[in-house]
Order: C-alpha cells, then sequence, then structure tokens
C-alpha cells in the first residue's frame, strides 16, 4: 500500500514540473543605463606633464570600463543589456553621445579634447540629469551615473553641488564617484555620491600616478561592475516557475470605507434623457465683472472726534559714540557775554562760628519764605466753571439753549482747570503741627512736546439733506475699488447740542462759552497741584507758633563800592606744561600727513602679469594683487600725471585664456595716486579659465609697454604664475619680452612643480636666462612674506633716494584712507570661557568700531562697499547667528549690545561649517548664496587657536570651497600657532597677534587691521 502511495506522488510531481518548464526558462529582461559625466577642467588638464596627459588617462579608464560592460545573464534567470553615454565639462559641458550603443560612446570617447578652464561640478550634474531622464529605455531601465572629478570647484552657478546631486537622486539615479588621481577634495566627492558611501565612493580612483606613470585602476572597475551587477540582480530578479495557486482563503473582515476617488474620465455622451424635475435653488453665484463707476454719494456725516492715542514707548538709549582724535590747537576765543545765573545751590552745613565783623549796612529785604503746610479741608465750595474744551472743532451756528443735562459719570483726571474766581473768606483754621522745612528744589525742564494723537471717533450724525434726483437704476456689479477723496463739503446746519464730550488733547484750546450749571458731581481725584491764586484777605492772626528753622541763605545783595587795592600776592603753584615742539609736530602729522617722508625712485615703469586662471584659486589670485599693493607701498608715491617724464607709474596684466586679458594701463589719466591704483587693482574680479602665458606677455609688450613707454623710464616687468601653460599657445612666445633689452624680466614660480628641471626652463625662458631673476616659492602666502617683498622692492627700486622735510621730530607714517571695494565680512567670536567677559565685552566694541570705520553699503542691491555678519560660537552645539550679512549699522549696534557672553567650551570647526551654511549660503535643500558673489568674502576669526581639533579640517574646507579668505585675530602668549596656522590657510601675515585684548583698542593695531580688509 505504501509502494502505491510513493509510485502516486512521483507522478504527479512529474506531471506538475512538466507542465512548469516553459514558466521556468524564461529570463527576465534588466536594461541599464550608463553615464559618463567627465571633468576636463584645467585643474586635471594641467596637474601632469605634458598638459593634457591626465584627460588622456582618464580616457583610457573610462575605455576600458565600457569595454568591460558584457551582455550577461545572472544566475540564469536575470538577462543584463548595457546601453552607454556621457558628457565631459569644466565651464560648460559638452555631451560625448546620447544613452545608447557602447561602441558609439567608445569612439566619442576617443574624441575628448579637454576644455581647460573653471570646474563647475554642480552645473554638470543637472546637465547629466537631463540627458538621462532622455534615455529611450526610460523608465525601464535601471540609470547609473559615474562621475570622474577631483572635487575642486570654481564656484556654483547652478545651485550647488547638494542640490544637483540630491536632484539626480530624486530620480533614481545610483551615482558613483571616482577621483581622478590622488589629489581631490574629499567632502566634495563624498557629496555628490550615493548613500553608503562606502558602497559609491569607496575611495574609487581612476589613474595612481604614485609610480612616476599613470596607472588605469582596474580595481576600481571591476568593484563598480560587481555593485550594478548586484543592484540588477536585485530589481530584476523575480522566481514564479514554482508559483500554484492555493485554495482560496477565508472571506476577510469587511474593511473601513475607501476614501473618496478622483474624478473619472469623461464617458461617452449619453441619450438624450426625459425632461428632469425642477432642480433646488442653486448656491449663490460668483460675483460678476466689475460694474461701471457709479454716481458720486451723497456727502457723509461729520465723524466723531478720535480717541486719544496711546503713548509711545520711551526709546533706547543710543550707544556710546567712538572717541574722537584730539582736535586741532585752536585760535583764543572772544570774551564771551556774562552767563545766566545758575541756580541756587542747596544750602550748605553750618560752619564755624566766625570773627566778629564790623557793622555792615542794612541789607535788602529777604525773600518771603515759603508757605507753611496747608490747614484743614474747608468745606466743598461750589463747583467751578467747566473747563477748556478739547481740540476745536469746526465752527457751527449757535444753537437754542438745551435742556440742563443730568449729572454725568465720573470722568477721567482733568487737566489743570483756570484760575478760579475769589474764594470766600474761610473760618479760621485749627493750629497745625510744625512741618520739616525742606530743601528748595531745581526748577525742572521743560517737559517734551506731546506727540500728535490717532484720528478721533466719529461724530454724531448731521441732519440728512434733501434727497437727490433718482438716477438710473444700474446693473448689480461687483463690489468697486475706494474712489479719490472728494472735495470738502461746505459745513452743514447745525444740529442738536451734544453731551458733554470725552477730555481733550493735553494742549489748551481756545477758551470756549461758559455751559450750563451741573448738578453737583461725585468728588474727583485730587489734582497736581495748582498756580498760586489771588492774594486773600488777611486772616486772624493765630496765636504765636514755634520758632522756626534759620532760612534758606538769601540771594546776594548788590555789589558793593570798589575797595582799596590789596597787597602783591604770594607766586602761585607751578602751571602745567605746555605742548612742546614735537608734541605740536606730532599733532601736525596725525591730522595732516603731509610732512612724512618720501622715497623716489627716478623714472621707473613697473608691470605686473597675474595668472587668474582656474587652477590658482580666488583665494590665491586675492594674495596675488595683496602682494602688487603691498610691493607699491614701498615705492612712495606715483606720478601724479601718467605723461609726466618722471616718477614712478604702474601697469597690470591679469590673464587667464586667450580673450580674457585684462589691463590696469601705465598711461591710465585716472591712476594719479597710489589711493587710485589701489582701487583700480581690488576691483580687479578672478577669471578662472584657462592659462595662456606667451600670449600674456605678448598682449602686456603689445598694449601697456611699447606705445607709453618713456624715453628716460626703466622698464621692469614681474611675471607671476602657477604652473604650467596650455599647450594649445604658442610656446616661442615665452621669449617675446626680451627682444627689447631695455625691459628687465623677472618670474616668480609657485609650486612644486617647478622644482623639475624642464619646469624651471619656463621660467627661465620668461626672464630671458639672467641670473637672479627667477624666484620659486611653495605657496602663494610666501608672496606676503616681508623677506620676500624686500627682495622685490630691490629688484625694482635698487637705488631709492628718500627725501625727507628738516623737522625737530620724527614719527610713524599717516595710515593710508580705506578704499570702498566690495567686500563682506564674516566675524566668529570666541564665546568659550578662556575669553572671558571682559575681553568678549572689548571684542564686541572691536567689531562695532570696524562698522563705523569702513565703508558700508547703501542698500540689498549695493554691488560695492562692505556688510558685516556675526557668529558667536561655544560647545559644537553651540552656534549662535548674532545678526546675518547686513549694511544697517543701527541693526549691527543693537544686535552687539543684545550679546550675551556664552561662557563655553570651544569647537571653532562646527563653527565655521555653521557660518558658511547659514551666513554665506542659505540654508535648507535651495542653499541659494546670500553673500555677494562680486565681493571679497573675509573670515574674520577672533581666538587664541585653543579649540577642538574635530572638525576642523572639514570646516577649513568648506570655507575654501565658499571662497573665503581668513584673517585672525590672536590676543595673549599661549596661543596655539598650528591651528591659527591651519585657519588661516598658511598665511601667518594675516593673523594678528597682542599681548592682550587691550590692543584691539590702540590705533596702530586697528589701522593696520582696517589697511589689511580694504
Amino acid at each position: 500500500m505504501l509502494g502505491l502511495e510513493v509510485i502516486a506522488l512521483c507522478l504527479i510531481f512529474g506531471a506538475l514540473t512538466h507542465g512548469q518548464t516553459p514558466e521556468c526558462s524564461k529570463k527576465n529582461e534588466c536594461p541599464i543605463d550608463v553615464y559618463f559625466t567627465i571633468d576636463t577642467s584645467e585643474t586635471i588638464a594641467l596637474l601632469e606633464p605634458p598638459p593634457g596627459s591626465l584627460v588622456e588617462s582618464i580616457k583610457t579608464f573610462t575605455e576600458r570600463f565600457v569595454e568591460r560592460l558584457e551582455d550577461i545573464e545572472i544566475r540564469g534567470t536575470v538577462k543584463i543589456n548595457w546601453n552607454i553615454g556621457g558628457l565631459h565639462f569644466s565651464q560648460t559641458q559638452k555631451l560625448i553621445t546620447p544613452i545608447g550603443p557602447k561602441s558609439a560612446f567608445i569612439t566619442g570617447v576617443r574624441n575628448i579634447r579637454y576644455l581647460g578652464k573653471g570646474t563647475y561640478i554642480d552645473c554638470a550634474l543637472n546637465r547629466m540629469t537631463q540627458e538621462i531622464l532622455k534615455s529611450p529605455s526610460y523608465p525601464r531601465a535601471l540609470r547609473f551615473a559615474v562621475v570622474i572629478t577631483d572635487g575642486h570647484v570654481t564656484g556654483e552657478l547652478c545651485g550647488g553641488i547638494k542640490v544637483a546631486a540630491e536632484k539626480a537622486r530624486e530620480e533614481g539615479i545610483r551615482v558613483f564617484v571616482v577621483a581622478a588621481s590622488k589629489n581631490v577634495d574629499e567632502i566634495g566627492l563624498t557629496e555628490i555620491a550615493n548613500s553608503p558611501a562606502t558602497v559609491f565612493r569607496r575611495n574609487f580612483t581612476a589613474i595612481d600616478l604614485g609610480s612616476g606613470r599613470a596607472v588605469v585602476q582596474m580595481e576600481t572597475i571591476d568593484r563598480i561592475i560587481k555593485t550594478m551587477q548586484h543592484q540588477a540582480y536585485v530589481e530584476c530578479h523575480k522566481v514564479s516557475c514554482l508559483e500554484t495557486p492555493g485554495p482560496p482563503g477565508p472571506p476577510g473582515h469587511r474593511g473601513q470605507k475607501g476614501a473618496k476617488g478622483d474624478n473619472g474620465e469623461a464617458g461617452p455622451k449619453g441619450e438624450k434623457g426625459r425632461p428632469g424635475d425642477p432642480g433646488i435653488e442653486g448656491p449663490i453665484g460668483q460675483p460678476g465683472i466689475k460694474g461701471e463707476p457709479g454716481f458720486k454719494g451723497d456727502k457723509g456725516e461729520i465723524g466723531t472726534q478720535g480717541k486719544k492715542g496711546a503713548a509711545g514707548i520711551p526709546g533706547r538709549n543710543g550707544t556710546d559714540g567712538q572717541k574722537g582724535k584730539i582736535g586741532r590747537i585752536g585760535a583764543p576765543g572772544c570774551k564771551g557775554d556774562p552767563g545766566d545765573r545758575g541756580p541756587d545751590g542747596h544750602p550748605g552745613d553750618i560752619g564755624e562760628r566766625g570773627a566778629g565783623g564790623a557793622g555792615g549796612e542794612k541789607g535788602d529785604p529777604g525773600r518771603p519764605g515759603r508757605p507753611g503746610p496747608p490747614g484743614n479741608t474747608g468745606g466743598p465750595g461750589p463747583k467751578g466753571e467747566r473747563g477748556s474744551p478739547g481740540s476745536p472743532g469746526l465752527p457751527g451756528l449757535k444753537g437754542n439753549p438745551g435742556l440742563p443735562g443730568l449729572p454725568g459719570a465720573d470722568g477721567e483726571e482733568g487737566r489743570r482747570g483756570d484760575y478760579g474766581r475769589k474764594g470766600d473768606k474761610g473760618g479760621r483754621g485749627t493750629k497745625g503741627e510744625k512741618g520739616e522745612m525742606g530743601s528748595e528744589g531745581l526748577r525742572g525742564l521743560p517737559g517734551e512736546s506731546g506727540g500728535k494723537g490717532a484720528k478721533g471717533d466719529n461724530g454724531l450724525p448731521g441732519p440728512r439733506g434733501p434727497p437727490g434726483i433718482p438716477g438710473e437704476a444700474g446693473r448689480n456689479g461687483t463690489r468697486g475699488d475706494p474712489g479719490d477723496a472728494g472735495p470738502r463739503g461746505e459745513p452743514g446746519i447745525a444740529g442738536p447740542k451734544g453731551d458733554p464730550g470725552r477730555p481733550g488733547f493735553s494742549y489748551p484750546g481756545p477758551r470756549g462759552p461758559s455751559g450750563e450749571r451741573g448738578g453737583k458731581g461725585n468728588r474727583g481725584p485730587r489734582g497736581s497741584r495748582g498756580d498760586c491764586g489771588q492774594k486773600g484777605e488777611p486772616g486772624v492772626k493765630g496765636p504765636d507758633g514755634e520758632p522756626g528753622d534759620p532760612g534758606s541763605q538769601g540771594e546776594p545783595g548788590l555789589r558793593g563800592s570798589r575797595g582799596d587795592s590789596g597787597g602783591d600776592g604770594g607766586p602761585g603753584p607751578e602751571g602745567d606744561p605746555g605742548l612742546t615742539e614735537c608734541d605740536v609736530m606730532t599733532y601736525i602729522r596725525e591730522t595732516c600727513g603731509c610732512c612724512d617722508c618720501e622715497k623716489r625712485c627716478g623714472a621707473l615703469d613697473i608691470v605686473f602679469v597675474i595668472d587668474s586662471s582656474e587652477s590658482v584659486g580666488l583665494t590665491n589670485f586675492t594674495l596675488e594683487k595683496n602682494f602688487v599693493i603691498n610691493t607699491i607701498n614701498r615705492l612712495g608715491s606715483l606720478a601724479k600725471d601718467p605723461q609726466s617724464e618722471t616718477g614712478t607709474r604702474v601697469g597690470i596684466v591679469q590673464y587667464s585664456h586667450n580673450g580674457t586679458f585684462q589691463a590696469i594701463r601705465l598711461d591710465d589719466p585716472k591712476i594719479d595716486s597710489l589711493t587710485s591704483f589701489k582701487d583700480a587693482v581690488k576691483r580687479l574680479e578672478w577669471i578662472a579659465g584657462g592659462t595662456w602665458t606667451p600670449s600674456a606677455l605678448k598682449f602686456a609688450y603689445d598694449h601697456l609697454i611699447r606705445d607709453s613707454r618713456r624715453a628716460k623710464a626703466n622698464v621692469t616687468v614681474v611675471v607671476i604664475t602657477d604652473g604650467r601653460f596650455d599647450p594649445k599657445d604658442d610656446d616661442s612666445l615665452l621669449t617675446y619680452l626680451c627682444s627689447d633689452p631695455n625691459v628687465d624680466v623677472s618670474a616668480i614660480g609657485i609650486g612644486d612643480m617647478f622644482d623639475q628641471i624642464e619646469e624651471n626652463e619656463i621660467l627661465k625662458s620668461i626672464a630671458c636666462q639672467r641670473d637672479g631673476r627667477v624666484l620659486g616659492m611653495k605657496r602663494f602666502a610666501d608672496l606676503m612674506a616681508d623677506e620676500f617683498i624686500d627682495k622685490i622692492e630691490t629688484v625694482l627700486c635698487p637705488d631709492p633716494i628718500t627725501v625727507c622735510p628738516d623737522l625737530p621730530c620724527k614719527t610713524e607714517p599717516a595710515v593710508a584712507s580705506c578704499v570702498q571695494r566690495p567686500v563682506d565680512v564674516v566675524f566668529l567670536l570666541d564665546g568659550s570661557e578662556r575669553m572671558g567677559l571682559e575681553n568678549h565685552r572689548r571684542a564686541k566694541e572691536f567689531i562695532e568700531n570696524i562698522a563705523r570705520r569702513l565703508n558700508l553699503a547703501k542698500g540689498q542691491s549695493d554691488e560695492r562697499n562692505a556688510r558685516i555678519a556675526l557668529l558667536q560660537y561655544g560647545s559644537p552645539a553651540e552656534q549662535r547667528v548674532e545678526f546675518p550679512l547686513t549694511h544697517n549699522l543701527t541693526v549691527i549696534s543693537d544686535s552687539l549690545a543684545r550679546v550675551t557672553y556664552m561662557d563655553s567650551s570651544s569647537a571653532l570647526g562646527n563653527a565655521i561649517i555653521h557660518a558658511v551654511n547659514n551666513l554665506v549660503y542659505q540654508s535648507g535643500p535651495q542653499g541659494n548664496r546670500l553673500a555677494r558673489r562680486n565681493a571679497e568674502l573675509a573670515f574674520v576669526f577672533i581666538t587664541d587657536g585653543i579649540t577642538s581639533t574635530e572638525q576642523l579640517d572639514e570646516g577649513v574646507s568648506s570655507m575654501k570651497r565658499a571662497e573665503g579668505v581668513p584673517m585672525v585675530i590672536a590676543m595673549g602668549s599661549d596661543a596655539d600657532d598650528e591651528v591659527l596656522r591651519k585657519i588661516s590657510l598658511g598665511d601667518m601675515s594675516a593673523v594678528f597677534k597682542g599681548d592682550d585684548y587691550t590692543m584691539l583698542s590702540k590705533p596702530s593695531f586697528f589701522e593696520r587691521f582696517v589697511r589689511w580688509i580694504c
């Protein structure tokens, strides 16, 4: 029996298996779109010699990647089909091929020529997302993107990397990020990649340059392809061959009532129905179209008087102004008029009894004494006349006398009444207690004028006028807009006399007619002390009181006759020393600045050729401009007339790729002083393109030197560059300046690449192979070192002549004025316990003084001048924006007055990230830039560097991506120089040190800091 059951089961299983074989053999199609986004900007193209070699290596990496994308079956159930597309980008994007077969894409990759300009990754990601969504297999296909870049950005013109990457993820695109080489900004790469970063970033590298040659990283290719295949299997795999229908389950519980469905599509037109029953009344219809303007309405009724407005809140005390410089010594003024008599002083203490004097003349009668305390209150007198009314209304015709009014309710406290009539003679009062004599008070200051009150309440309606001529019936229209105010009508017929009005404003109006005598009112509150009334009748003499205290000293009597001449007096005390000759000269130099020594270099023409390419970066470009300004500061004043045969003239050429050269000409008539030259230099903006150094040298000679040189002037050219030039440029132009023997050329190379012999030959060619004219340095910050500027000063002006006026005293030169230029200053104030409350207060005063010293912007749309923001920070979770970037000095002062000391720990890295995300950029998914793009962004750190190093590197990278220029104010002897060097990007000349925070208020420190910002 058991054997028969086994045989039956085998037959059933075999039948089922035979019937489902077609289902199990079916493969699930899984199309995959892969899109390559390749960075071919200048930072990639010029990283390895010769220029463009790294781009060629990345092309090889991409080609091998695509060749390994084979159509395969995974585990016999999922069939993968690949479609490839891509673009490469720099400042713009260039399509390689749309998504399609890989053979066409490989051909397109081989034809790539690098663009070699700035890096705008966010715009490339947006273009990538648009191209992927155009795929013919969309939306069935799985979508992957491979972004090959170094993470360094020139700017963010399309909303920022975070926003662009988030848009791609919302469209279901899985983004892998591959570093072009080891020289990358890892934070920027992580922001692009999908989560988790261990899967989609995972230190993927395209090319390894560590061995001295380019090696394609096949391991990166294999790991990314395996990840794509695994994702495809998970998404596309379905097992349906073993599915068999089961028995129906038991009926389920009744579900909840479903939500109301959406409106369905319109069905076909039905047959004509029978007439329906009359419907119910419909809802009120929408308002009709605007009607025609109506006829002029009747004159309105006179409104009632408005209530008195509430008193305004008192204004806040203003902040104390900055102490000004000492004024000039003025000439003696004319003798002034006699001053007004001052108020009487308080009575002094009783002195010792003096020696008996000679009998004087009888003095004038003294002032009458102050009245004694009031006696008992007498009986209530008759009610006085009615007080003055409030603000006068329009004059009306005299009305008929009204009936006596009913007693009114208790009113508000009235203002002081007019003088009352003379009262009846009072009865003899009882003797009062002896009062204490008070000191005579000073006369009070006049009160402030009250503000104008609010509009009064509407008045009582007057009589209705005669009816007008009936107009034609108009259509019902919507309510019209309010019409213009009509002309003031003639006064109407006076209405009946109204009820008494409420008290008027606090200033008296004209005296009105006497009112009707009302009934006796309730006792009002006690009024303020009135003016003295008319002198009353002498009362009955009371009993003698107790002797009073001595009265206050009377007013001085008349001036007596001139006495006899006295004897000669003794020598007086030694007076204060007067101003010395040196003090006078110091004052003149501080206020005038016209007596400084002047350095003269003879007839000299100087041309600076500075690199403004994308590889330099905004921070380093700013350092180049500051180097030019600091160097020219050493050379004294410029020629006041550019056409003069003597004096110093300076020109600048900033260059990037061909067609972008900008210049300040030697013979520019607007450059007639050192101040105008500095202003012109600071207006130069970073171009951020390719590097065409040879063409820039030719441009400098043809446009600045050849046609405007002076016969007796020495011509010196200083060339600053960070690396190789674009191979599309003509390298024979490197020696273009050498064709003129009267032109002296110095070349400054910045970066490690100039340690190589072949790269150093570029600098030697620029400097015409002259010894001592090739200068190299590791970093742009070294341009600001005093030793280096001294060396350049010797090259430019080897035999200076210093001319000083013949003065008895010598002082420091006067401070240069601040140049108006666009700058956004973000102060980061340390609120840790190391700062201390008193130093925290001094730092706030310093920030306010800086705001008053700088030329603030005129409004939100002003593209020049300065704006200021402040962030106070403490622990990693404590960052407080005290005020955002603003040009309003009132907002800055009021906000600083409200700033409270945190007294916490210090986490500077978190503070920098918070400042970038909330002050430089708008917080939220959009991330719009709040700082002006045309303005220099200055980060000013007030700290001693003692801080947590957690997130510090990320914060510094965030500041660099925001194109911030750092400055540090470090007070005290125990500052952490390593941290200060890191946050100043290695430029220790941007670190302002002092012994303690009292240095912030010293003019020398303050002016040096302002000069750095300007």
